[in-house]
């Protein structure tokens, strides 16, 4: 009989554990982090872009892990390609910045890809979707398949996206953004 109580006893304890995990607030803020939100947020506060956007195409990215280079090369916590970033350097006017610190340093690469995006929601005539799909594929490829009707830059529609790795992009970034604005209240 001592057995059956306390089976009953460590069932009721588990049951009162995940209740207070469920019902807790911030329990989800462990399945979906955002790490390095004070930069973030003060490059999308600057660049006036959406923090968890930022967020989501990090998470996408590199998963919060900075220093990274891809097999192609791009670099950072962000995936700047070389030629993107040196681009971006110049137009951004920040000639102290090296392609060295976008690869090594997360506060140098969240600003030059926070900027980068703002540019490419410019480029991409206000259309979000559009400037994260153009974030993978470049925005000359993305603005191609919008011209000749292949997508219509809505998420909707985004399974007409032409390139599988693009539009895999797009939905994974949504999914994260998704879940960022809920699980942290729309407040970053």
């Amino acid at each position: 009989m001592k057995w059956l109580r306390k089976k009953r006893v460590l069932l009721l304890l588990f049951v009162s554990f995940v209740g207070l995990l469920f019902l807790s607030s911030n329990w989800m803020t462990l399945l979906y982090p955002i790490e390095y939100r004070d930069e973030i947020r003060k490059h999308a506060d600057y660049y006036d872009v959406d923090p968890f956007l930022v967020a989501s195409i990090i998470r996408v990215e590199t998963n919060f892990k900075p220093g990274k280079e891809s097999k192609k090369g791009a670099l950072g916590i962000m995936q700047l390609m070389p030629d993107t970033a040196n681009w971006a350097m110049e137009m951004a006017k920040l000639p102290s910045v090296t392609l060295s610190s976008v690869k090594n340093e997360v506060d140098t690469n969240i600003q030059l890809g926070t900027w980068y995006i703002q540019n490419l929601h410019q480029e991409m005539d206000g259309n979000p979707i559009a400037a994260i799909a153009a974030y993978n594929a470049g925005p000359g490829n993305v603005k191609n398949w919008i011209k000749k009707g292949m997508w219509d830059g809505t998420y909707e529609n985004v399974k007409r996206i032409p390139v599988g790795e693009t539009r895999h992009y797009v939905q994974r970034v949504i999914y994260y953004y998704n879940q960022y604005t809920s699980v942290y209240n729309d407040r970053f």
